[in-house]
């Protein structure tokens, strides 16, 4: 099969790799249809996550059709077309029966944070992902789901990450009756945030971003006010002078490990790795929500130290709730969302890249060029 391949930091390719096969009766074997380029794999293409070892195949967002099932798997024949979250999980360990599947204990038992996810180097289980043909789902029966009658491959390929994790983003900022929220980032994840925020009875929502294009798209998808950070003196200060000097109710960090912004942390975090991530947008949030306000933590960090301003939330009494996103708990309703006409997730795609020319897709979205918000991987054996 065709697979992309990590050959280094920025260095990435095509290469025929062996079909994967059943290794545990549980195991079934998607044939991928549809894949998407996340932004954290971003950190991944950058040389970001420890343990990222040359050959991984990236990619967590994917659906596909179900081409071969274990011994032991009864809900998935082979034939059915499903959507498959980023995270794995086994769905019966201690944190699986509390909801907590991004936490799944079985599938990446030498870590003590993160669960196993699909093509996110060996600290998340070392498991190949669905920038490929075909790709090994664990735990078959759990993780999957049927993607129904009514609705586009492009809509479920979106609810296997960007789309829960903003949704959830909104959820964890515990967003009362006419909150002023404010998200930090405008990729997919801070896109679905602010559009979710508004479901969840948001009186406002602000859109922090450095990148025009990308402010506009947030204007013109989540209805929301924006703000580019480079065109003000201090976002803090803005976002004060615009809250009658309290602050947001709720802020949503939605943007990770490579936030721009102050040159220093920038450097020491997304060049000399000297932190799990640069925590710029995240200081901004503690910096700009009121005493006694939320933030959520949805970006995507490394595992090292980061230079936190911790003392200042503590003053200040925040809520600061974070994880990555448990998907199988935000489809019920997210499904329902869609269905009903509430929620159109494709309509943040711009790109759809045949498997072969992934590298430019990589290129584009880390460059952000040519307006690129959200790029679809299209394998080479689907016409």
């Amino acid at each position: 099969m065709r697979a992309m391949v990590y050959r280094g930091p920025g260095r990435i390719r095509i290469e025929e790799k062996d079909i994967p096969r059943i290794e545990h009766p549980n195991d079934a074997i998607v044939q991928v249809t549809c894949a998407a380029i996340c932004g954290s794999d971003l950190h991944l293409y950058h040389g970001m996550m420890p343990d990222l070892r040359v050959g991984h195949t990236f990619g967590h967002e994917f659906v596909g059709t179900v081409h071969e099932v274990g011994s032991s798997v009864e809900h998935l024949t082979v034939g059915d077309r499903v959507l498959v979250p980023f995270n794995i999980c086994c769905g019966s360990c201690f944190f699986c029966a509390r909801g907590l599947y991004s936490n799944c204990h079985n599938v990446n038992p030498n870590a003590s944070a993160v669960g196993g996810i699909y093509g996110y180097s060996h600290t998340c289980g070392g498991y190949d992902g669905g920038q490929a043909e075909f790709v090994r789902v664990p735990f078959a029966d759990v993780g999957p789901s049927k993607i129904p009658e009514w609705m586009d491959e492009e809509d479920a390929v979106l609810l296997t990450d960007a789309c829960p994790t903003g949704y959830f983003g909104a959820q964890l900022g515990e967003i009362r009756e006419g909150d002023v929220v404010a998200v930090f980032g405008a990729g997919p994840v801070g896109l679905f945030a602010a559009k979710s925020a508004w479901l969840m009875g948001a009186g406002r929502v602000i859109v922090v971003d450095h990148i025009d294009y990308r402010l506009e798209f947030a204007r013109r998808f989540a209805h929301a006010e924006t703000v580019n950070f480079t065109q003000v003196n201090d976002i803090v200060q803005w976002m004060k002078e615009t809250t009658d000097f309290l602050g947001a109710d709720v802020c949503i960090e939605a943007v990770g490990a490579e936030a721009d912004g102050a040159f220093f942390q920038h450097v020491t975090s997304a060049k000399f790795k000297l932190q799990g991530g640069s925590p710029v947008a995240l200081n901004w949030c503690i910096d700009a929500v009121r005493k006694g306000g939320n933030v959520a933590v949805v970006g995507a960090f490394g595992p090292m130290f980061s230079a936190v301003k911790f003392g200042d939330a503590m003053n200040k009494g925040l809520t600061i709730r974070t994880n990555q996103c448990p998907v199988k708990r935000q489809w019920p309703r997210l499904f329902e969302h869609v269905k009903n006409g509430v929620l159109k997730p494709s309509e943040i795609v711009t790109h759809r890249i045949p498997l072969d020319e992934i590298a430019e897709g990589y290129h584009l979205m880390s460059n952000k060029l040519d307006g690129c918000i959200k790029p679809l991987v299209i394998p080479t054996h689907v016409h």
